[in-house]
């Protein structure tokens, strides 16, 4: 599977879980086990190159961005500051460890730069979060799309990275 679809799948199914979480959708678990299956891809599709322990340890940061992404939108459905501030908090930290461990694994990988686009998404998910629950399905549609287009370039950067990291396995 390209990073590309995988990355369009990890927002996709992330808008996919904060709608049926914010309206309280009986799909939502399964939806949730959806997208976390799709972490698991994400942290699979490295495993060729940085191997399986670096694969799994993708695999767990990103699940963990997804159960704080969870917290978080439930935070802000219960309008509870003091766990939207705490989540959010560390939903950042995660963002910083998957840009540490991804920068580690690549010398092409600029940590600030990943940084900065995971923080680019997580403000595009929270964005997403807002516009629906003031119903301003336009801002919401505008996001996602937005978004989508940011992560495509995500993981073009990504692929780019190991491109260049192992370019026998490219010829």
């Amino acid at each position: 599977m390209s990073e590309r679809k995988l990355w369009i799948d990890h927002v996709t199914w992330t808008r996919s879980f904060i709608v049926s979480d914010l309206a309280s959708l009986e799909d939502k678990s399964d939806v949730l086990e959806r997208l976390l299956k799709n972490q698991e891809d994400i942290g699979n599709s490295i495993k060729p190159y940085y191997g399986e322990e670096a694969g799994n340890k993708l695999t767990t940061l990103l699940k963990e961005h997804i159960e704080l992404a969870g917290q978080v939108t439930d935070a802000a459905k219960n309008n509870n500051k003091d766990d939207l501030e705490k989540y959010n908090k560390l939903w950042y930290e995660n963002a910083d460890k998957i840009a540490r461990f991804l920068s580690s694994a690549n010398p092409n990988y600029s940590e600030k730069t990943l940084k900065n686009m995971l923080y680019k998404h997580l403000e595009f998910t929270t964005d997403q979060v807002v516009a629906r629950l003031n119903k301003n399905w336009k801002a919401d549609i505008n996001t996602y799309d937005k978004g989508e287009d940011y992560m495509i370039h995500f993981a073009d950067i990504l692929v780019d990275g190991i491109i260049k990291q192992f370019p026998d396995k490219f010829k």
